[in-house]
């Protein structure tokens, strides 16, 4: 078979592009998208009318209160080795990890893709590798110095200066893409069997023309594709106002059969990349967040799709109610000539006490009689709270989620199946998060054990909750882990909750602290911390114990020795290194392990146990 040239290659891979935008838009899925979005942010009606028209924005509420119960804290990231001699960097990496995810921006832009999670069913985030460096100049060193220049040579040493480079970014990164900007084969069901995947990403022209990772010939040629960074199909048809800033589409096309990855533009002749050996040691950087699954379909469906009728109904009947009040508001029939305009403007008014002179002979019951109001029945004002209870039904989110309190009085039995049938369904959002995170997560390490060639530094916790900076080589985040992320850590704390089941735990172990197999005072200063937020809970523990005697078979055995004291009795040269790497440096060295003595006590217990073995 003849190889296939470029050229053809580059008109091959932007039909495939042609043909996944084609069944996107035959599917009407940016169309949905995009009506979800302006759902969200309460543009609800295409037009304008003369007609009064009311807007109940629940949508809006149902996605902020099931957004915070899902992705509102950081995730607490737990990394596990698959082999024994990794277990010591397990607990270095997840200290990593942990703080790259606090500090490296990666949980505001998982927030964002949660936020199309929840909006248009799915979310995408794009893992890589940055590094950047900018070049200074400064002041060269004067070999003469400390003694008098010369007349004519010093000006010119004054302006001697040395370039410098200076690395301003050395990291992985985690970044939301927008559904409308990434692209799949229209043959895929899931992410397990897609062929391709593109992105498109806009940049401006001049920025891509001076981008010198780009081949040469391509550059030149390129031209813009808009004046904007947006075009006529782009969510919402933005308003260019700046027409000299000129936009061109570049296009990253990961062929996931050939595992290759290309780059070009979208008018241009040649590849800026031609395609080239997938960068990442995993393939594509991409990881979805999908919602609610539809079978044998590629795009879920998000928490507005189901409820969008919904919406508009209650939109309707609510204006409707508007209008209905202000049609048959109070109305009187009056004779001609019997008030003059004074008299007619005071009838009209809503001043209380107010003498209106009649002007007519007649009877009053001649002169003004109250129009007969127009009876509604009940059922027509009822409808508004029936739509509210469907919308709570179809979209999990109760009364008591929202903040309210029910119309209707419930047992505190019934209360309570209520927020456990709210709570299963946040549960299985919470699966599919804490997944994406696991995954996100094992991608960032990845990336930094395949790049990384310095030593950087990362906060831990130290003894007594305060943070320990610690330096580490690529050689201790290296290794084959597992990631999890502890159920439920993403979720907001409940206080008034911790502190109740803290009590109940001290409630249900209270009866066996006579029979010698509860440590009181280690279950006081869990109780302390983890349900009252104490910080340092042994300042309030009487550290003093009442001792058994020695043939006592009951009495309770001398407490095991801290992280600390077994740190001591090991010797860090015993951490085993790597496969084909030298031994890890010392400790409390540049790449060397940290100062056991300034860890958590747990932590350091964990190592001195892991490099035992």
């Amino acid at each position: 078979m003849a190889r296939q040239s470029q050229a053809d290659m580059l008109e091959k891979y932007r039909q495939k592009i042609t043909q996944s935008k084609k069944w996107r838009r035959d599917n009407f899925f940016d169309d949905t998208w995009r009506r979800m979005i302006d759902l969200y942010r309460g543009k609800h009606y295409e037009y304008l009318t003369e007609e009064d028209r009311l807007l109940v924005n629940i949508s809006f509420s149902t996605i902020n209160v099931i957004e915070p119960s899902v992705a509102v804290n950081n995730p607490k990231i737990t990394v596990n080795a698959r082999r024994p001699e990794d277990a010591p960097r397990a607990i270095i990496t997840e200290a990593v990890i942990n703080y790259w995810w606090r500090h490296f921006e990666v949980k505001e832009e998982f927030r964002r893709a949660v936020k199309d999670f929840l909006i248009t069913g799915h979310g995408w985030l794009k893992c890589g590798y940055r590094y950047e460096e900018s070049d200074h100049s400064v002041a060269a060193p004067d070999p003469n110095e400390g003694e008098t220049p010369k007349q004519d040579t010093a000006e010119q040493d004054a302006n001697d200066v040395e370039p410098i480079t200076v690395v301003t970014s050395d990291r992985p990164f985690a970044e939301r893409v927008s559904p409308f900007d990434v692209f799949v084969d229209p043959d895929a069901t899931s992410m397990l069997d897609i062929q391709w995947i593109a992105q498109r990403i806009r940049r401006p022209l001049k920025e891509v023309k001076d981008d010198k990772k780009y081949d040469g010939a391509a550059r030149r040629d390129c031209a813009p594709s808009s004046w904007g960074r947006f075009t006529d199909e782009w969510a919402n048809q933005k308003r260019v106002y700046d027409r000299d800033e000129q936009y061109v589409e570049v296009w990253e096309f990961y062929d996931l059969r050939k595992n290759t990855l290309s780059v070009f533009t979208d008018g241009g002749e040649r590849f800026l990349i031609p395609p080239r050996d997938m960068p990442y040691s995993f393939g594509h950087p991409f990881v979805m967040i999908r919602n609610h699954d539809i079978p044998d379909e590629f795009y879920p469906m998000g928490e507005l799709e189901a409820i969008e009728p919904l919406q508009r109904e209650l939109n309707e009947t609510r204006s409707q109610m508007m209008n209905h009040r202000k049609r048959y508001s109070r109305k009187y029939l009056f004779k001609e000539g019997a008030f003059d305009a004074q008299g007619r403007a005071l009838l009209q008014s809503d001043d209380d006490n107010v003498m209106v002179p009649v002007m007519s002979d007649d009877h009053l019951q001649n002169v003004i009689v109250p129009l007969p109001a127009v009876i509604t029945p009940p059922e027509f004002y009822n409808q508004s709270q029936m739509i509210s209870n469907d919308i709570d039904t179809i979209s999990g989110v109760s009364e008591y989620l929202r903040g309210n309190l029910p119309q209707m009085r419930r047992t505190a039995t019934e209360a309570s199946m209520i927020a456990d049938a709210a709570n299963s369904r946040s549960a299985d959002k919470l699966s599919v998060i804490e997944y994406a995170i696991s995954k996100t997560a094992l991608r960032l390490v990845q990336l930094a054990q395949q790049f990384m060639d310095a030593e950087q530094v990362a906060r831990v916790v130290g003894k007594n909750g305060d943070p320990v900076w610690v330096t580490f080589a690529p050689d201790y985040i290296s290794g084959d882990f597992d990631f999890e992320v502890e159920a439920g850590s993403t979720a907001p704390n409940n206080e008034s909750f911790r502190r109740q089941q803290a009590l109940q735990l001290v409630d249900a172990l209270s009866p066996f602290a006579s029979m010698g197999v509860i440590n009181m005072g280690k279950l006081a200063a869990h109780v302390l911390q983890f349900g009252f937020g104490i910080k340092n809970p042994e300042s309030f523990l009487n550290q003093q114990q009442p001792m058994a005697p020695a043939d006592d078979p009951n009495a309770p055995q001398p407490p095991a020795p801290s992280g600390q004291e077994m740190a001591q009795q090991i010797d860090p040269q015993q951490i085993p290194a790597p496969t084909g790497q030298q031994a890890a440096p010392p400790m409390g060295g540049m790449g060397g392990m940290p100062d056991f003595a300034q860890l958590d006590p747990t932590v350091a217990a964990m190592l001195a146990r892991n490099m035992r073995r």
